[in-house]
């Protein structure tokens, strides 16, 4: 799938309560939708929760994506009768009004001392500073939200000259590429989401990092343990991967965790405690950011 392929698209929204959202995901899987992701209905931001995990707002936006020749007449219909109360709103994610939506609502900004952040069509890039330039809305990693911002002030500090770094759950590759600017050697950015691979490479040819950027699934990775570590994703996926996350980071090195709710943190940092030194925690927008240090040995 290209991007543009995923940017023309059709988008089903549905508000429900949170005891529902099961139901209404297992109709919308069989009803054929690319993608499923749940917000608040007070607008926090968009979260897609692992399997059977429990939204944690008591009243859920569930947001569908659908192929633009799938039919859901028929679904909206099923949906508005099944969750009363709930009637299903539609429209088209059209790819050239998506994008310039991003353009006017993304600036360009700086981030720290050294880094520089700016969508495609930016002309703007200061003297003496690391420019990363993005193909925004093909996947989540503006550099907007609360989570990624975090992880971008933590590497323009910590990523030095000729290190190896990992972004794991990569989205736009935005964390990759921040570091690659930085001056780090090599970087890996892996991702289950087949359209958030579309959008790293698509980004690395943008800023010309693709010689020095690894992009697959985590399953396509190779063997390797890094000096820097970033997962910017589920609070719950970051304990169950700890110790694979942990054998991915060379002892001494450094590992940056974003994703976490407040009432997340300490559950994260009791998985990690074991395996990494140094713990910190930042608190930005109500979400955590978890920083260690790899144990030697």
């Amino acid at each position: 799938m290209t991007a543009a392929d995923y940017l023309n698209r059709q988008r089903l929204t549905l508000q429900l309560a949170a005891a529902d959202v099961p139901k209404a995901e297992a109709l919308l899987t069989l009803a054929g939708a690319d993608t499923i992701a749940l917000r608040d209905a007070g607008d926090a931001p968009v979260l897609e929760p692992e399997p059977a995990e429990a939204p944690l707002w008591p009243s859920v936006t569930l947001e569908a994506l659908f192929a633009r020749d799938v039919e859901l007449a028929p679904l909206c219909k099923m949906l508005a009768d099944e969750f009363r109360g709930s009637a299903p709103a539609l429209d088209l994610l059209e790819d050239s009004a998506w994008r310039a939506g991003l353009e006017q609502a993304v600036k360009p900004r700086a981030i720290g001392g050294r880094l520089w952040l700016a969508p495609a069509e930016s002309r703007e890039a200061p003297a003496g500073r690391a420019c990363v330039h993005l193909h925004m809305g093909l996947a989540f990693g503006t550099g907007e939200h609360a989570t990624t911002a975090s992880c971008l002030e933590w590497l323009e500090r910590h990523v030095a000259s000729g290190t190896t770094m990992l972004d794991y759950g990569c989205g736009s590759g935005v964390l990759a590429l921040a570091a690659l600017a930085l001056g780090a050697r090599h970087a890996y950015a892996v991702d289950n989401d087949g359209q958030a691979l579309t959008a790293t490479r698509a980004n690395a040819a943008l800023n010309g990092a693709t010689r020095r950027l690894f992009v697959g699934t985590p399953d396509e990775l190779p063997v390797v343990a890094v000096d820097v570590l970033a997962a910017n994703i589920l609070a719950g996926t970051l304990v169950e991967l700890a110790p694979m996350l942990a054998r991915r980071v060379v002892p001494g090195g450094m590992i940056v965790l974003a994703g976490i709710l407040e009432a997340q943190a300490a559950r994260v940092a009791a998985a990690y405690a074991p395996l990494f030194d140094d713990l910190e925690q930042h608190v930005q927008d109500g979400w955590v950011r978890i920083a260690a240090r790899r144990k030697a040995g």
